[in-house]
Parts: C-alpha cells; sequence; structure tokens
C-alpha cells in the first residue's frame, strides 16, 4: 500500500468554498499544509490555507503547477470538470478519483450506479427534450419532480411537475439539454449517512442524521434520527456498499429518503464533507473534516463515536447577523465562513447545539 503522506506534507483542494475551509483547518491540526485552487479570491479556505492558486477550473498551466506545488490533491465540491481532475491525477495522486467525481456530479450516471449495485431509488427517467418528458410524466405520473442533470444543488435547476404544470414551460426552466424526471416520494423524512474510507480499504461511517430543509437548504440536522434500529443499519449498509464499489478513497455522503414504513431510497450522494456532517465537529472522537483528511492522506482512520447528541441549524444569509445572540449563549457552537456578504440562499456559517448522549 501507498505509504501515507507525512506531516508537514500539503495537500490540494480545488474548491474554496466552507467545506474547504473546515478541512483547510483539520489538515493544520495534523501539521498539513493546504493550496487551495478555484477562480475567486479571498474564499473561505483560502482564508485560513498556506496558498492559493486563483485560476479557472479550465486552466491547464494552473493546473499543472497546481500539481507541482503539492503532495496529494482532493476536491470540496463536484461542480468541477471531470477532465479538469484526469489531467491532475496524471501528475499527482487525487482521492477520490475523477472517475468517482464522474459519477456523483451526473444524476442520471449517479442513479444507475445506485441501481446497478442494488439499492433503490424512487422511480426515475431520462429526459432529452419535452416529448420525452410528456412519455416520462405519463408513465411516472404526478406529482414528480424534473431537474438538471448537472450542477443543481440546494434546489437550484428544478422544478416540481403537479397536476397543473404546463410541462413545455416546465422543460424550458429547467434550462438544460438533458433532464431526470423523479417520481415524487411520500417519506417521512429525509437522512444521510456519512462514511469514510481509507487507501486499505477499511471504513468507518458516522452516525446517521435527520434532516429538515426549508425552501430546498438544510436548515437542521438532528442527530440521533429519529428512526429503527432497522432502518439506521440499512441506511450503514447503502452508504458502505457505495464507497466499496466506487473504490472511494475519501468522504461519502449518502442523502436517502425514509419512507413511512421504513424502507430507505437513495436520492443523491457526495463524495466529499457534507453540510449535514458539520455536527460532528462538536459531538464526536474524529469529526468528518479530520476523518476526510485522514482518508486522502492515507493514514488510519479515526474513531467516528459520537459522545454527544447534537442538533445543527444552518445559518444562511441575514441569519449570521445572530451571531451575538448565539455567542452569549454557553451551550452554541458557533462556526462562520469568513464570506463578506450575506446574500438570500447563502451559507453563511451554522450553529451547533450538544448535549450529552441519549439525555
Amino acid at each position: 500500500m501507498t505509504a501515507p503522506l507525512a506531516p508537514g506534507g500539503t495537500i490540494g483542494i480545488i474548491g474554496g468554498g466552507q467545506l474547504g475551509r473546515m478541512a483547510a483547518l483539520a489538515a493544520a491540526r495534523l501539521g498539513y499544509r493546504v493550496h487551495v485552487f478555484c477562480p475567486e479570491a479571498d474564499s473561505p479556505a483560502q482564508q485560513v490555507s498556506a496558498a492559493a492558486t486563483v485560476a479557472d477550473y479550465t486552466d491547464l498551466a494552473a493546473l499543472e503547477a497546481f500539481a507541482r506545488s503539492v503532495d496529494v490533491v482532493t476536491f470540496e465540491f463536484e461542480n468541477i470538470p471531470a477532465d479538469s481532475v484526469r489531467l491532475l491525477s496524471s501528475l499527482v495522486p487525487v482521492r477520490p478519483s475523477w472517475r468517482v467525481l464522474e459519477v456523483a456530479q451526473d444524476r442520471i450516471h449517479e442513479k444507475r450506479f445506485f441501481n446497478s449495485i442494488g439499492i433503490a431509488t424512487a422511480p426515475w427517467a431520462e429526459i432529452a427534450g419535452p416529448e420525452q418528458l410528456r412519455e416520462a410524466v405519463a408513465r411516472i405520473g404526478r406529482p414528480s419532480i424534473l431537474k438538471t442533470t448537472r450542477l443543481g444543488y440546494d434546489g437550484k435547476g428544478q422544478v416540481k411537475i403537479t397536476e397543473s404544470t404546463d410541462l413545455d414551460q416546465a422543460w424550458s426552466y429547467m434550462g438544460n439539454a438533458v433532464g431526470v424526471l423523479e417520481g415524487f416520494i411520500d417519506f417521512a423524512g429525509e437522512i444521510s449517512v456519512i462514511v469514510a474510507r481509507g487507501l486499505d480499504g477499511a471504513m468507518a461511517a458516522f452516525d446517521p442524521a435527520w434532516n429538515v430543509h426549508a425552501n430546498h437548504i438544510l436548515d437542521t440536522t438532528t442527530i440521533p434520527a429519529p428512526i429503527s434500529d432497522a432502518t439506521a443499519r440499512a441506511a450503514l449498509e447503502v452508504a458502505r456498499r457505495a464507497a466499496e464499489a466506487l473504490d472511494l478513497v475519501g468522504l461519502l455522503a449518502v442523502e436517502l429518503f425514509v419512507t413511512k414504513d421504513g424502507a430507505i431510497l437513495a436520492n443523491e450522494m457526495a463524495p466529499r464533507p457534507h453540510n449535514s456532517g458539520h455536527w460532528t465537529i462538536d459531538a464526536c472522537v474524529t469529526d468528518q473534516f479530520e476523518q476526510f483528511v485522514r482518508a486522502v492522506c492515507g493514514l488510519p482512520l479515526g474513531s467516528p463515536a459520537r459522545h454527544s447528541d447534537a442538533v445543527m441549524r444552518n445559518l444562511i444569509g441575514d441569519d449570521v447577523n445572530d451571531w451575538a445572540a448565539i455567542l452569549a449563549d454557553p451551550d452554541a457552537k458557533l462556526h462562520l465562513y469568513g464570506k463578506a456578504e450575506a446574500r438570500s440562499g447563502r451559507k453563511m456559517g451554522h450553529v451547533t447545539r450538544i448535549r450529552p448522549r441519549n439525555s
């Protein structure tokens, strides 16, 4: 097996958002430097990193120079060209691989992957035009949801199909040459599981988390999730099976619907730290960001054991202005992302409140 990266090495992170920021902070605790690559200056990750390259993700010369300056590369979001990551992988170890990125950044590839390894999803159909949309809606039914295959997140690039929806307008609103129609699930709730997988194939998973969204953006994550032990075991098995099938080295978050009878259906996955795992910073022996760094650097995985129950709430837009009141609460753990402007729908930070486990 490849030797682990020794402390003092440099981790290259593609993307400069808050996930990169928190990963860089975790890397620093383990003695690593971080070099960030992203198009924006003064990004949240850049503010806490040793070096930054500000360039477009398709800038080949900048990518090659970046690769020469680091010992291993990873990424903190999926909306980057897989070809750029493939180029980097020819020059420096990239974990997870560009092949994992290629699956996770396209909803069609993602759903085919889940189904190919026996993981159930909502009914779905690939859509390449208004006529196919009409045929798929007739088969899958209303309500359903039309989504873009790429670049959609936090509710962007999708439209709900109801009895009154004009399908031609829905297609235009979705705004992509190819889409995915998903059957609407009357679910009891949504959970997520985050699993780490190391270079040696060892895996460690965090407890399933219960997620509630507002305006298509994660609002709160609660631990423990109000689900049965059987549902929790099934969710953990789905995450582990997906990570193994991908030959993942790094972190994988799998979002799941829980049906009213306790069954689970895979929704989406992300091969990097996840918003629904922020609670682990304050409630676990090893948080998701340290686990991410450990896996990417070839270190032994840490314990994901939870020592506290937790509720994490995102601070969206002007919510961040409550920072003083949050800090006045001795039981609140505030995490701000260093973003200069509080815009509507923008994740500015989060706050986690912990309590003794099972209290």
